[in-house]
């Protein structure tokens, strides 16, 4: 990270922590940097039909279900909802199978032959499941004569259809579901991935092909860095240092603060946000202040520290405060996402000024009818949690910065995004420059598992679960979005297995698992990325 005049920086960034993790980045972490992992319950069923994660359930029957040209897939009259569910799963079954299927529709009070009914069932629920499967359980019943899928909330279809498209994808002749009952549920609240577009621009169709495989590894939450810029300015100068911010206003007010080389309107904002809608996929914005905010201060010099030279906000002046308000303001109507993050982390200013600002955007964010995310950053800042809101949900980055335990022996809810663990710099020689640690993940992780000792209890009630995370800390390397795709795809199948189950799949090795995740591919409908691991 940088230096300036006035404050310091001190310990390994979030962005740019030195050779000792390259060294973990290159041997993995195993020994006493690793936890193990230990699921709560069984995972799923041996014998199961092939899905990536694994399905909880599995009772297996006579016969198979037969996608022909005659399939319908239908769901109770008068839901929208799931009406534009069954229409794009109708296109995603024509694309995985080859076949012209019939339009979607209504369905009748019994399911008709050649029928896949979809349905949303509040009153239904599971002893195991809990409050995780009434929030995104589902029920998938499959016979000879027609296939239902029930969950308690939509979710919960949606995860289903992603379990019907990847059975297909495995069958051998791509249009054959076995006869059966399966039960499944997640074991955490929120499994995600954080990708940083303040320091590289990724196009508009990246980010959809993402919401999309997404979504067929049942991750629910797609976490969107907003703003950033190069860690160390050239020659120590600000004003040529590499910073975006990535919305761009249609209100003059705000002209001129969207980067030029790439920023994304309230129309491709609004057909994220529906796509993902679709998808059961949450978009969290992050907009990241008071450091890492030079995107801010070049818009309004007068905010910035020492006059500007500097990424940091002037926390001692009240009309950079004033500006982020108003910022978030215009910004969150954007924004269905119940939660925002506003970042909050690696500021190196006295620390009263960051605690009135942490406290300040806290309850502006919460009048604006959201839940306020940061960054925990208190172990290193200074002082003690006292006095800071606890209703803030703490993303636990850096056991340095402040770890879990003293997270959650402070009161914050909480989520696992370790930097040693789940950090990807594309290229780099610190963190996962050439992509995270599949077999470690695969056989010790699960998101109650922390390096150095500071494992949760598993189950822990106020960790919500997981994300990674890939930052472009390197603005002058040369690579892609496809090159940073290339970098994720080799772990996907297994954060997803382990973010909803917290255990490998039953009876399935790491090897074993990642040649059925490569056989799945990433699913239909893409237009951009490619499955390049199969």
């Amino acid at each position: 990270m940088t230096e300036n005049e006035t404050f310091h920086r001190t310990g390994p960034s979030r962005r740019a922590l030195t050779a000792g993790f390259a060294a973990l980045a290159a041997g993995g972490l195993g020994g006493p940097l690793a936890g193990r992992a230990t699921a709560a319950t069984p995972p799923g069923p041996a014998g199961a039909p092939t899905v990536v994660p694994a399905l909880r359930e599995w009772t297996g029957a006579q016969g198979t279900f037969e996608v022909t040209p005659a399939t319908r897939v239908v769901v109770p009259h008068g839901d929208a909802r799931l009406l534009a569910l069954a229409s794009a799963f109708t296109t995603e079954l024509e694309e995985t199978t080859g076949l012209r299927l019939r339009r979607p529709g209504s369905a009748g009070h019994r399911p008709r032959a050649g029928e896949i009914t979809l349905a949303v069932d509040p009153s239904d629920h599971h002893p195991r499941g809990g409050e995780r499967y009434r929030d995104e359980g589902s029920r998938l019943t499959v016979t000879p004569r027609h296939v239902s899928v029930t969950g308690p909330a939509y979710a919960g279809v949606v995860w289903a259809t992603r379990s019907l498209l990847q059975i297909l994808t495995g069958s051998p002749r791509g249009d054959a579901l076995p006869a059966g009952t399966a039960v499944d549920w997640p074991a955490y609240a929120r499994r995600g991935f954080m990708l940083d577009v303040g320091r590289r621009w990724f196009s508009p169709a990246f980010l959809r092909d993402y919401i999309r495989v997404l979504s067929w590894y049942k991750f629910n939450d797609f976490q969107i860095h907003l703003n950033d810029n190069e860690i160390e300015p050239p020659d120590g100068d600000w004003s040529r240092a590499q910073c975006a911010f990535r919305l761009a206003s249609d209100d003059p007010a705000w002209a001129g603060l969207a980067a030029a080389d790439g920023s994304f309107d309230r129309a491709t904002w609004d057909g994220f946000e529906d796509l993902a809608a679709l998808h059961a996929v949450r978009l969290t914005p992050e907009i990241d202040a008071p450091a890492h905010s030079l995107a801010f201060v070049r818009f309004r010099p007068d905010i910035g520290l020492n006059g500007g030279a500097s990424d940091h906000l002037d926390l001692a002046n009240p009309a950079a405060t004033a500006f982020m308000k108003d910022l978030f303001t215009h910004f969150t109507p954007w924004f269905r996402s119940p939660v925002v993050h506003y970042g909050a982390d690696e500021y190196g200013g006295p620390v009263e000024q960051y605690r009135g600002y942490f406290n300040a955007m806290a309850a502006h964010l919460r009048g604006l009818g959201k839940q306020p995310a940061a960054w925990g950053s208190l172990g290193r800042i200074g002082g003690t949690a006292d006095g800071y809101d606890k209703s803030v949900r703490m993303y636990s980055w850096s056991n340095g910065w402040y770890g879990p335990r003293a997270i959650r022996k402070d009161g914050f809810e909480y989520l696992n995004i370790n930097d040693a663990t789940l950090y990807i710099v594309p290229f780099a020689d610190y963190y996962h420059g050439d992509g995270l640690d599949g077999r470690y993940l695969y056989d010790e992780w699960a998101p109650h598992v922390f390096p150095d000792g500071q494992s949760v209890p598993p189950g822990d009630p106020a960790l919500h679960g997981a994300l990674f995370a890939v930052w472009n800390d390197l603005v002058h390397e040369d690579y892609d979005e496809l090159d940073v795709h290339g970098l994720v795809e080799g772990t996907l199948g297994v954060l997803a297995q382990k973010m909803w189950a917290a255990a490998p799949a039953p009876g399935t090795g790491y090897d074993a698992f990642q040649e059925r995740v490569a056989a799945l591919g990433l699913g239909p409908g893409l237009e951009r990325v490619r499955n390049t691991s199969g």
